[in-house]
């Protein structure tokens, strides 16, 4: 039954799929439940000094980073053609731009992770999650630093080209983009499996506070209602709880006082 069983077509095949599913339906269900949870949690007001230089490196980094695998990966090879842009200078372009970009990333995102897990203060404040897809990221991005080892002994264009038509067949509903990655070095295979990782955790993380960046100045404009909606989790009518807490308290009586006739 599973002698023609390839891991390759699940991970590169169907999981591309999956992911992006669990993306958008999970941030649109966010959204619909907690709005107000599309946020970054900062922990600004507890260390300053060390989250300033860390975020600046991050993000400046990680956005380069993010923004040139969008183009790389998605511009079609027609259009290079069309343009006369060699292969070979699009991979010098990816390793010259994205090697100090990722290294800014690596650097900042080590300076946040350090922050984040040894001081007492922001680590009783951190999540699981928080913790996890920073780790994820981490790794991530040192992951990309290493594959620049494989792409320097393919300089004249050939394996990004690979890669380019495997996104792009992806997001067209190619049933055989699969096929196109499948002999590729282990790192870039590492690589693609845990971004795909970090796309399905993404609406369950701190992560979402990136659609508020993109979205917020759209919905300000357009959409903004002139009310706030703020739901309870608490599902305990208040003096209920205020009883519950004078038991524990070994009070007695009534909880509300009136003032003496």
């Amino acid at each position: 039954m599973f002698s023609d069983f390839d891991i390759n077509f699940v991970i590169f095949g169907v999981m591309p799929y999956v992911a992006l599913t669990v993306f958008l339906v999970g941030s649109i269900a966010r959204y619909e439940r907690d709005p107000f949870t599309w946020k970054s949690s900062s922990s600004q007001l507890l260390r300053r000094k060390q989250l300033i230089w860390g975020s600046i490196l991050f993000h400046v980094g990680i956005l380069t980073v993010f923004f040139g695998h969008l183009v790389g990966l998605f511009t079609p090879v027609w259009v290079l053609d069309a343009l006369g842009i060699p292969y070979g200078l699009k991979q010098w372009m990816a390793v010259l731009i994205g090697g100090p970009a990722g290294l800014a990333a690596l650097v900042g995102g080590t300076m946040l992770l350090h922050r984040r897990l040894f001081d007492p203060r922001i680590r009783v404040t951190s999540t699981w999650p928080d913790i996890i897809i920073m780790v994820l990221i981490w790794l991530q991005l040192a992951i990309g630093l290493l594959t620049i080892t494989q792409s320097l002994q393919h300089m004249d264009g050939a394996e990004m080209i690979r890669f380019m038509e495997w996104s792009q067949s992806v997001v067209t509903w190619n049933v055989n983009a699969w096929v196109t990655v499948v002999d590729v070095h282990w790192l870039f295979k590492l690589h693609i499996f845990l971004g795909l990782i970090i796309t399905m955790l993404f609406p369950f993380t701190r992560l979402v506070h990136i659609w508020s960046g993109f979205a917020a100045p759209f919905r300000y404009l357009l959409t903004r209602p002139g009310y706030q909606i703020v739901r309870s989790r608490r599902r305990r009518p208040l003096e209920e709880r205020r009883r519950a807490h004078d038991a524990r308290q070994g009070k007695s009586g009534p909880t509300i006082t009136t003032p003496a006739e």
